[in-house]
């Protein structure tokens, strides 16, 4: 292998040419271990590299996680007062007055299946 040759995608047509090169892996993925799976591998690597530096996504804060939860799953006010205990601290919660804590974290995430780390990202930005 020639690790000197190796390189981020740089141009869209790069990119095209990687996405076009990395689809049929996903109706046939290669076995483990072997080359075909490693050159699948270094694709993604490579595309989602390049979709980080020119499409960046920002994180959703996680008021929005929580409301976006809500509404997929049809959930209501007295649904989320009924996981976080209070009806004020929910209240103050979905209107920006209070950020989420460590006991709502928890709550959510066992109740609802949310990720603890979806809503944390604030807490460590």
């Amino acid at each position: 292998m020639d690790i000197a040759s190796i390189r981020t995608l740089q141009t869209e047509a790069e990119y095209e040419a990687a996405l076009s090169a990395v689809r049929p892996y996903f109706e046939a993925e290669p076995a483990e271990g072997t080359p075909e799976a490693a050159h699948f591998d270094a694709l993604v690597l490579l595309i989602e590299e390049y979709e980080a530096r020119h499409f960046p996504i920002d994180r959703a804060s996680p008021v929005e996680v929580v409301k976006a939860v809500m509404e997929v799953n049809n959930y209501t006010r007295a649904d989320l007062v009924a996981v976080i205990g209070s009806k004020a601290r929910a209240a103050d919660l979905l209107n920006g007055r209070r950020e989420i804590n460590l006991d709502q974290i928890r709550k959510l995430s066992r109740a609802w299946g949310i990720p603890p780390a979806a809503l944390i990202a604030e807490l460590v930005a």
